[in-house]
């Protein structure tokens, strides 16, 4: 139970980007459509949870003054194995994302899920936060994909739902990724407090 607890603690109470406004930079830049959000979110997921279960693993072996860069280490390693992967096996996602996968190494979320949880606690702990805090990053990517990607174009997972003449342009750009999110989140609180 107490697994469960932390696993949907990432996902509702303490999403990283809807309630703790972590890791804007992806965010904003690779949801243009759901199913970059979606793959951003996987992929940053995918290091989390990897990252979570080694942290917790060298804890008590590391000492505490290169603790900090100890841990950009192991994230760093785990980006580099996470971009040869994409690279031979999702060449088109890969492109599509380009440098905001080698960026991961430096998202927020990921060094501080790792500081705050990983390091304090063991293995499958850190590894049900890794999954929950990664789902709930996935699930906000996915969702302000979506919502860009039907607002821009009247398509939703590259499928057609509205005629492309309907769509709005402003939603596909940079502009609409602070807009839609601002609305996202404004929707969350208002959920939360309910």
């Amino acid at each position: 139970m107490n697994n469960f607890k932390i696993l949907m603690n990432g996902i509702i109470k303490e999403n990283p980007t809807f309630v703790l406004l972590l890791g804007m930079c992806p965010t904003l830049g690779t949801t243009s459509s759901a199913i970059n959000g979606m793959g951003m979110g996987l992929a940053t997921m995918a290091v989390l949870v990897c990252s979570n279960i080694v942290i917790s693993c060298i804890k008590n072996i590391v000492p505490d003054m290169v603790r900090i860069p100890s841990f950009i280490v192991v994230i760093a390693s785990l980006v580099t194995i996470l971009q040869m992967v994409m690279q031979a096996f999702v060449p088109g996602l890969y492109a599509t994302l380009g440098l905001f996968i080698p960026l991961i190494v430096v998202n927020c979320l990921i060094l501080g899920r790792a500081e705050a949880f990983a390091a304090k606690n063991g293995p499958v702990a850190s590894m049900f936060d890794g999954i929950g805090m990664g789902l709930g990053f996935t699930i906000a990517l996915t969702v302000l994909g979506g919502v860009r990607e039907f607002l821009g174009t009247g398509k939703l997972f590259d499928i057609a739902i509205l005629p492309e003449e309907y769509g709005m342009l402003l939603f596909v750009l940079a502009p609409g990724a602070f807009i839609a999110l601002g609305y996202l989140i404004a929707i969350v609180n208002k959920l939360r407090k309910a």
